[in-house]
């Protein structure tokens, strides 16, 4: 798979994306970043430690969160995005489900689309995508944890989204499927499918897992968010031994290092 102007193999490696949040309100770096500076620092830290993906957001999507208007999300992401590619040679995601924000940035220059609602909230974001000849990362997603067998559900779901990306002219070879932790699922059912992330690569595409630091981590080790390594770590390397293709983090470091000590034992 080609982002941007680098080749990933998604068959036989797992690689980091990088969490970039722009935002005054995330649920674990809430206003870190939301400086130029800080966020162009905080890129340089991230490659150098390991990440191979920037995902750059401008609207928290945490529980309860509150929709700010595009215009305010436009003007958080895309001279971030521009700050980026003009300074490092990394493919830059953007993490939007807007089909005006998701246009500023790609015309910003942003590599790829990572819509947490799979092109179901704005069927435009697939045209684009399409049309910018870019990857993009459809993320299952629901408003309702109301399933009759859930892994099948949410399957089906998610052929739902590849559907329409097809039907936009989004070819096979620029699809990854995120199974959604933390959005539509119960916390047994996001246990469940961290468990079972087999069923997502059977569609035959990548998958990008995306734990880091969430309300599963925390409810399971009775943990606030600034607290969830370990817990994110386990699922990387679980990640990783189902076949997950990225994994999207905070901690860069300490995931890169976790990913390379899983490869070398599965490899003997």
């Amino acid at each position: 798979m080609k982002i941007g102007n680098q080749y990933f193999d998604t068959e036989n490696e797992c690689y980091i994306m990088g969490i970039l949040n722009v935002t005054p309100d995330s649920f674990s770096d809430g206003g870190m970043w939301n400086n130029m500076d800080k966020a162009k620092k905080h890129v340089a830290d991230m490659i150098r430690e390991g990440a191979a993906i920037i995902d750059v957001g401008g609207e928290s999507t945490r529980p309860g969160h509150t929709q700010i208007t595009i215009e305010e999300e436009i003007q958080r992401v895309v001279p971030v995005i521009r700050m980026i590619k003009e300074n490092f040679d990394i493919p830059v995601s953007v993490d939007s489900y807007k089909s005006a924000v998701v246009e500023a940035a790609l015309r910003a220059g942003a590599d790829m689309v990572n819509d947490i609602w799979g092109f179901k909230y704005d069927k435009r974001v697939a045209d684009l995508t399409a049309q910018y000849q870019v990857p993009c990362c459809l993320m299952h997603n629901r408003d309702n944890t109301e399933y009759k067998n859930f892994l099948e559900d949410m399957c089906r779901d998610l052929r739902d989204s590849v559907e329409i990306a097809k039907a936009a002219g989004v070819p096979d070879e620029n699809i990854i499927l995120d199974p959604g932790v933390g959005f539509g699922k119960t916390y047994e059912q996001n246990l469940r499918v961290i468990n079972h992330l087999e069923c997502l690569k059977d569609m035959g595409y990548p998958v990008l897992l995306a734990t880091s630091r969430k309300s599963v981590i925390g409810r399971t080790l009775d943990l606030p968010a600034d607290q969830r390594v370990e817990g994110t770590l386990v699922t990387t390397v679980m990640g990783v031994e189902k076949g997950a293709s990225f994994v999207r983090v905070h901690d860069v470091k300490e995931n890169r290092r976790a990913i390379q000590m899983t490869q070398a034992i599965l490899k003997e």
